[in-house]
């Protein structure tokens, strides 16, 4: 909520990429209320959070939705970042705040489509041979073909696109050193986007590689529900857990300047420090 504030208060962040990291915090904020949404049903009534009920379909397809949602705008702002580096200065013009908003609509319908789908009938309430034994009353096709590539997407497209924007970076340092200027800036924006980049990747490995080990270990159990161990129920929630703390990660990792927080600090503190002194 304090980045989407902050975005649509300050006009000077008014900016494409801004629609895109606002449209990000939406899409984590829906996170945050499906998941606990999750958590209510759960202290209510445990049982359907294992067993399955119509009641669970609504809450989980928000979820899924909204993890598609967090995945296609961390897609999109790597692809966006690429472009702006990648591409001449008339290039740069191009992404414009229509194709912004363009791509936001575009991803919300694509996750919405791919989300609902258990609402519009791909789900297993009556199929007992195809019901997910961890997230019922999903089916197990479904979650794979939900799961499989999606979470490719959320690995690879980021890893090229920000390893793209490094060798950039590299290359026109290197092309700098060789006409014998100074190349101090390139190599501040390689090393910040080396951390960045590589931040981010890891916080999606953490966040969505359990739960596609959970989804590949579904779609190899055929067990019942009461012949799994409680501790793959809890490895069920603490996927989800994690989830759900990229809510907080993505905030820091794509809005959060560390350096301009410490410098307005500084300043905020010197401001004190003056109007002590002058009272």
């Amino acid at each position: 909520c304090t980045v989407i504030f902050t975005r649509l208060a300050t006009r000077d962040l008014h900016k494409p990429i801004s629609i895109l990291f606002c449209n990000l915090a939406v899409s984590d904020l829906f996170t945050s209320f499906s998941g606990f949404w999750i958590s209510m049903l759960f202290i209510t009534n445990p049982d359907i959070t294992i067993f399955g009920s119509q009641d669970m379909l609504a809450p989980y397809s928000l979820y899924t939705t909204s993890i598609l949602s967090t995945i296609y705008n961390l897609v999109s702002i790597g692809i966006e970042r690429y472009l702006a580096v990648a591409a001449s200065m008339r290039t740069r013009f191009r992404v414009a705040r229509n194709h912004s908003i363009a791509v936001v609509f575009i991803n919300w319908v694509l996750a919405f489509f791919l989300g609902c789908l258990p609402l519009m009938g791909w789900n297993c309430l009556q199929a007992e041979s195809n019901v997910s034994v961890l997230y019922s009353p999903f089916c197990v096709n479904y979650l794979v073909f939900i799961a499989m590539p999606n979470v490719a997407v959320a690995f690879l497209v980021p890893l090229f696109t920000y390893l793209r924007i490094i060798l950039i970076l590299r290359k026109r340092k290197l092309r700098m050193q060789a006409c014998g200027q100074a190349t101090g800036t390139y190599k501040s924006a390689e090393t910040q986007v080396a951390r960045t980049s590589i931040s981010i990747w890891l916080l999606a490995l953490v966040s969505y590689a359990p739960f596609l080990a959970g989804v590949a270990f579904d779609a190899a159990n055929r067990r019942c529900h009461g012949e799994l161990y409680p501790g793959v129920y809890i490895f069920r929630n603490c996927t989800a857990m994690l989830i759900t703390l990229t809510c907080l990660g993505n905030p820091v990792l794509y809005t959060l300047k560390l350096r301009a927080l410490g410098a307005r600090l500084k300043a905020l503190r010197g401001l004190s420090a003056s109007r002590a002194c002058a009272i």
